[in-house]
């Protein structure tokens, strides 16, 4: 696994971007690449992202602004309680363009990422079940957008390899990795 988290500057070159609304504070943005196995048995490369929060200063005080990567591990971390109590609604895990918040038995899934030093650290996942709700929503988009020839193609008997491979891509969007039972190079 690779294991160095790049940080990405604004269109400016920036890599501290102050707050617009207090400058004593800013953010880095960070991103990684990176390789996980389902349950389901599928290979899935993601880039993740994540923001490291700071007085502007202290930001400076790292060099951070002279970096083009870290070493570390961005890390997901779920919960059935909001990070955010003033503004609950601002990690909710939504399921693809769906809109369908992910849910455990009717409670919805908060989801947040952070950038850890901790190159072993792991995800902290929380399995939803309302699957239904979103292949409901993942159907009827899919009809709004489906042209005639999609439409006759669709009567075939002939499977096609795309559309297959894209309908497992769909499936497994909408699934979330148990820990125990993900694995990343």
């Amino acid at each position: 696994m690779d294991n160095t988290v790049q940080i990405i500057p604004d269109e400016m070159g920036n890599v501290i971007r102050v707050s617009k609304n207090n400058p004593a504070y800013g953010h880095v943005r960070l991103q990684q690449e990176r390789v996980t196995f389902t349950n389901t048995g599928w290979v899935s490369r993601k880039t993740i992202s994540a923001l490291l929060h700071g007085l502007v200063e202290d930001l400076h005080d790292t060099g951070i602004s002279q970096m083009t990567s870290l070493s570390g591990k961005i890390v997901v971390h779920e919960s059935l309680d909001p990070f955010n109590a003033n503004n609950p609604d601002r990690d909710l895990k939504i399921a693809g363009e769906t809109g369908i918040i992910c849910c455990q038995d009717g409670q919805p899934i908060y989801r947040k990422t952070s950038y850890t030093p901790d190159v072993n650290a792991e995800d902290i996942l929380v399995a939803h079940n309302n699957g239904d709700a979103i292949r409901e929503a993942n159907a009827s988009a899919e009809e709004i957008v489906e042209t005639p020839m999609q439409s006759k193609k669709s009567k075939s008997s002939q499977v096609d390899l795309e559309d297959s491979i894209e309908e497992v891509k769909a499936e497994e969007s909408e699934e979330v990795e148990v820990e125990d039972s993900t694995f990343e190079l």
